[in-house]
């Protein structure tokens, strides 16, 4: 398995980019994941390519690359971030197959891929709220 230095210097912040670019790009006409972006953002006064950008950011400091998200965000703190919208462990696995199809249309190796996987995994049933 590889390890997150060894995803990030395969992935790059452009590998990282095409897969979030891919994610948001199945959002908007998504039955489960479009209509809770479009309340969160709407609640946050933001638009996709906001969500866009911190995503990426997040998962390029995450794997090891520059911290910008810390940097204007400060700590993920991620379920917190997240408790305001109801997440049930349906909506975790649909994000979860929508982030896996992004990574197909991205063309990310597979190998990375499959190292992705449990992080996300992981960190979408972490996010379960009801």
């Amino acid at each position: 398995m590889l390890t997150d230095q060894e995803i990030y210097a395969r992935l790059g912040e452009d590998g990282f980019t095409r897969i979030v670019r891919a994610f948001y790009a199945r959002v908007p006409a998504d039955p489960v994941l479009g209509p809770k972006y479009e309340r969160s953002l709407a609640a946050r006064g933001d638009d996709m390519a906001d969500a866009e950008v911190r995503l990426r950011d997040f998962l390029i400091g995450r794997f090891g690359g520059p911290q910008r998200y810390v940097e204007q965000h400060g700590p993920p703190r991620l379920r917190q971030r997240h408790v305001r919208f109801v997440i049930d462990e349906g909506a975790a696995e649909h994000w979860i197959s929508v982030m896996d199809a992004a990574m197909a249309d991205a063309g990310i190796d597979a190998d990375v891929a499959e190292a992705l996987r449990p992080y996300f995994r992981q960190t979408a049933l972490h996010m379960v709220n009801r």
